[in-house]
């Protein structure tokens, strides 16, 4: 049965008591007094969460971990039950205590791997993109200090524990969470001190039947078991003491959860178990281990189908043993493991076991902070192979791989820290992550001190440094889709804001002449500064300047801002007197221009049966032209509308001329497309817009790039005047995360 470590029942604790009893080192001893000085008064209140806290550090001491571990976890029961703040952390504790508090946190996202009671568990179930962008926040925390996974393993023990004495639900749930999610991760990160005891107390209240049975059968076996095997051991341990080799051998514990595991796996009875009795060999030496082997192979009939060489072919969390059965006296069979000291460390206490160079062992800190890299690629990488063990329990929507693993990379700094960037990013990505100036300075980049082109893909784990000069200068090809330079549209805006900033006195100098030459050809030289202001204001700009850049750009259309001056010089025209007489002769010779149902009128001709042209959706404002259709009337077009320019190519003479009417409350429909960064409320930001301008929606189409991050939406308007549109599609161009908007 697994080894189950005390738990605290008594009413009343005394802390100093208790440290005292630890046998703890003189420096986490003070760290744990420091922290008692600063929040004694809060569990004295609280007895049971001193309980939680007393009881986590216990199992963290046995797994060496360092002293800013240990009081991270002393704080963490004070913190969840909101009894003091992040800022009494960070007021009365060191950093490193703070970034662990911090990293436990985050792993709360770790709920969001197992389906509630309530939900299905089918993998067309969704994660929502709340959860998928706490998942990864909690992935990046447990790769930056893999403390922060063991504090929480080790909370979570304490909370099973708690749970049998809670409802069978309760306890069902916990024990699903359990099995299914922090178990692989105990395994995966090596640590099976904590693997064992969540998987054996999960499998209790999971089926307590079948866990109360396998005891039984243990415990009824359990005083011949013992005896011949301390004379097993007692032989064992005579020869390795003739071949002088160094090393202990005793019987070890057998877990139950494993037993019935290999008896479903087998499908074998308890009887015909194999490791039912099993030792363990720990020797000084890799050599050793094959020394023992050979005398229990010598010795003893080994079966050849149950040898395992974990220590030549490592197991992917690392665990390195020898496996081997024999059969002993009486022809009962026996397990053997045989491993070094520094590998039964490494098996049950995992990844913990790195760091207790903080604690000054050989190497001292500066040893260890050269080794940090490594260690993070090695956490990082079992980490990402510990998703494959969740998924295979059945338990895990199959989104968390395609939303959080498949579609994200998790690259490193010089210093160590983990940049996540969508798959398929290039250096270029990296270096605009880190801040905009690294970006525009970036001239090269390295990845494990190798220099590589712009164009490198990145992979998860790859170290990037990047080389930069004292002057921006990127390059205009790095926009180039084709040439591959950049991937995420996050960095691509940052490259267009540069050059849209750098051009701006070029396109203010080409705008103004642009708008002068025009206003010269209609005679309009009085175009008054105030004038050119209630301009900007209604073109969206600020100032004068920024009209003339945005004409410069093309972002503001010429035509459409010389039609505006032409409204404000028609306001200020004095009123004429119209004789009467000339109005109705005016009225009459007019009848046969009446506009239609469309509100166009066609010169010369009267009304006739028009429709407007879906492949350019003209609406007032817009110079237009038209096309006589066989049997469906004058197609109306914009006169920049290349299929009116293909159709007038091979049948000119089918073009017609055609106005706009007098009605500006006709409704006409358009279609605008957005290209963003995909953002929650971007929708709504937009629609709030439109509805502001009383515009109204007709229809909507979105399709969101994943991998890319972007999101491309068609909305459909009906809208009286290409101005209306034109200031719609400007306000909407203004918002934060927009890349581009176009009417098509």
């Amino acid at each position: 049965m697994v080894s189950v470590r005390k738990s605290h029942q008594v009413v009343s604790v005394n802390f100093q008591h208790w440290l005292a009893d630890q046998t703890l080192p003189e420096s986490k001893q003070q760290a744990l007094e420091l922290a008692w000085h600063h929040v004694g008064e809060y569990y004295q209140q609280q007895e049971k969460h001193l309980l939680k806290a007393m009881e986590m550090v216990e199992i963290l001491s046995s797994l060496n971990l360092d002293k800013d571990s240990l009081v991270a976890a002393f704080l963490i029961p004070l913190l969840d039950a909101s009894l003091i703040s992040k800022d009494f952390v960070d007021e009365h504790c060191n950093k490193e205590v703070v970034i662990l508090c911090q990293g436990v946190e985050k792993m709360a996202a770790i709920k969001g791997l197992q389906p509630s009671a309530n939900s299905s568990s089918a993998p067309s179930a969704k994660l929502s993109s709340n959860k998928v962008d706490n998942i990864r926040r909690m992935l990046l925390a447990m790769v930056d200090d893999v403390r922060a996974v063991v504090i929480k393993l080790a909370e979570r023990l304490c909370d099973l524990r708690e749970q049998k004495n809670t409802d069978e639900e309760n306890r069902v749930l916990a024990a699903k969470e359990s099995v299914n999610i922090y178990a692989p991760l105990a395994n995966r990160l090596g640590i099976g001190q904590l693997k064992w005891e969540l998987e054996d107390i999960s499998f209790r209240y999971l089926h307590p039947q079948v866990y109360k049975k396998i005891a039984k059968l243990l415990d009824e076996t359990r005083l011949e078991r013992e005896h011949y095997m301390d004379n097993f051991v007692a032989d064992l341990n005579h020869q390795l003491k003739d071949l002088h080799i160094n090393g202990s051998v005793d019987g070890r514990p057998k877990h139950i959860y494993s037993i019935w595991k290999k008896m479903q796996q087998k499908s074998l009875d308890f009887e015909q178990l194999f490791d039912v009795r099993a030792v363990r060999i720990v020797v000084e030496k890799v050599q050793d281990c094959y020394s023992a082997l050979g005398i229990v192979h010598t010795q003893w009939h080994h079966l050849a189908k149950e040898f395992s060489d974990y220590v030549a072919t490592p197991k992917p969390n690392g665990y390195q043993s020898i496996h081997t059965v024999v059969l002993g006296p009486e022809g009962k069979s026996i397990e053997i493991q045989i491993r070094t000291e520094q590998m039964h460390d490494d098996a049950e206490l995992g990844v913990a076991a790195h760091w207790r160079y903080k604690e000054g062992t050989p190497g001292g800190k500066n040893s260890g902070k050269a080794n940090s890299f490594d260690e993070k690629i090695s956490w990082l990488r079992k980490i990402l192979q510990w998703q494959d063990d969740v998924s295979e329990s059945g338990e895990l929507l199959d989104e968390l791989r395609s939303q959080v693993f498949e579609d994200r990379i998790y690259v490193f700094t010089p210093s160590g820290d983990v940049i996540d960037l969508p798959m398929g990013a290039t250096p270029l990505d990296f270096a605009y992550y880190i801040h905009s100036n690294v970006g525009h300075c970036c001239i090269g980049a390295k990845v494990f001190g190798k220099i590589v082109p712009f164009t490198y893909r990145l992979k998860t784990g790859d170290q990037v440094d990047i080389l930069t000069s004292k002057q921006a200068n990127p390059s205009r090809d790095w926009l180039n889709p084709n040439l591959n330079y950049i991937y995420s549209s996050r960095a691509r805006a940052k490259v267009q804001h540069f050059f849209k900033i750098q051009d701006r006195d070029k396109h203010l100098a080409q705008g103004k002449d642009l708008l002068d030459a025009e206003l010269a050809k209609l005679d309009y030289f009085s175009v008054s500064q105030s004038q050119l202001k209630e301009a900007a204001v209604r073109f969206n700009v600020k100032t004068i300047d920024d009209l003339y850049a945005a004409i410069g750009s093309g972002n503001a259309r010429l035509q459409q801002i010389i039609n505006y001056f032409k409204q404000l010089d028609d306001k200020l025209k004095p009123a004429i007197d119209i004789d009467p007489q000339s109005l109705v002769r005016e009225s009459q010779s007019s009848k046969a221009l009446v506009s239609d149902n469309n509100g166009i009128t066609v010169s010369g001709v009267g009304n006739l049966l028009t429709h407007m042209a879906k492949c350019c959706s003209p609406v007032p404002g817009d110079a237009i032209a038209g096309f006589i259709t066989q049997g469906r009337g004058i197609s109306v077009h914009r006169q920049d509308c290349e299929q009116l320019a293909n159709a007038l190519a091979q049948q000119g003479e089918r073009f017609v001329e055609v106005q706009w009417g007098l009605d500006d409350h006709q409704g006409y429909q358009v279609s605008a497309q957005i290209i963003a960064s995909d953002r929650q409320g971007l929708f709504r930001d937009i629609s709030t817009i439109i509805a502001n301008e009383k515009v109204s929606i007709v229809g909507i189409e979105s399709h969101s790039d994943n991998a890319k991050q972007t999101m491309s939406m068609i909305i459909k308007m009906e809208v009286n005047s290409s101005d209306l549109l034109t200031r719609v599609i400007d306000k909407v161009r203004q918002l934060d995360d927009v890349i581009d908007v176009k009417r098509l």
